[in-house]
């Protein structure tokens, strides 16, 4: 029977939780460049190209040969939030185009192992599998799930969120902007009170840091197992 959410559903405009961890548990981030070169990345393919060099040439100095070719999927996919972890990674995003998840992963996940494989004079695989992805298949879950995603590293934190640099919510509180991520998407559900539940939500930070249900319990079956 295969792992839960490695048998996805690829809709158009449909939304999804993507996540996976390393092998054996291991970590897949040992320092901030390893986490600045997978942020790099995201950027890289959700901007419009405006260099013919490397990401990974301009941040570290190594050149692959083999990467997935140049390519700008802003116009397939939006990223919606991350949370990058030591030995796992979150992300939230709306696919515009049918496959454009898959080009997305691909060319995000292959590129990164490589990067950390020969940094680390290493071989064989870096993830626990192909990625997973959890179709979304409402507000309730959306809401709870970006919630669950920057939650993440409240232990790493001591609750002061905003200060892991690895996350989207710094953005998501307006202390950070950037092109390549669209924090309007789910933000726009607290300045037009589209779900009832958020009627005594007075803003996204107390929905995140003050709502008293843990998300696990309302979303269950889309988070990492």
């Amino acid at each position: 029977m295969p792992s839960r959410n490695t048998v996805k559903q690829y809709l158009e405009n449909g939304l999804y939780h993507i996540y996976n961890r390393g092998v054996e548990k291991r970590d897949i981030f040992l320092d901030d460049q390893d986490y600045n070169v997978f942020l790099h990345l995201l950027k890289f393919y959700l901007s419009p190209i405006k260099s013919e060099k490397h990401p990974l040439s301009e941040l570290t100095g190594f050149n692959p040969v083999r990467v997935r070719p140049l390519a700008n999927l802003g116009e397939e996919v939006e990223l919606l939030c991350y949370c990058l972890m030591p030995n796992h990674f979150h992300l939230l995003i709306k696919q515009k185009t049918q496959d454009g998840m898959k080009k997305l992963l691909r060319r995000l996940l292959t590129t990164y192992a490589m990067y950390f494989n020969r940094r680390y004079d290493r071989v064989g695989h870096l993830f626990q599998g192909i990625y997973k992805a959890a179709l979304i298949t409402n507000d309730s879950y959306l809401l709870h799930l970006s919630r669950y995603i920057h939650l993440n590293p409240r232990e790493m934190t001591r609750f002061n969120l905003v200060s892991y640099p690895y996350s989207s919510y710094a953005y998501y509180l307006g202390e950070k902007k950037a092109g390549w991520l669209n924090t309007d998407f789910i933000l726009s559900y607290f300045k037009e009170a589209k779900d009832p539940e958020l009627k005594d939500i007075n803003s996204y930070k107390e929905f995140v840091e003050s709502f008293a249900q843990d998300p696990k319990e309302i979303i269950g079956a889309l988070t990492l197992e």
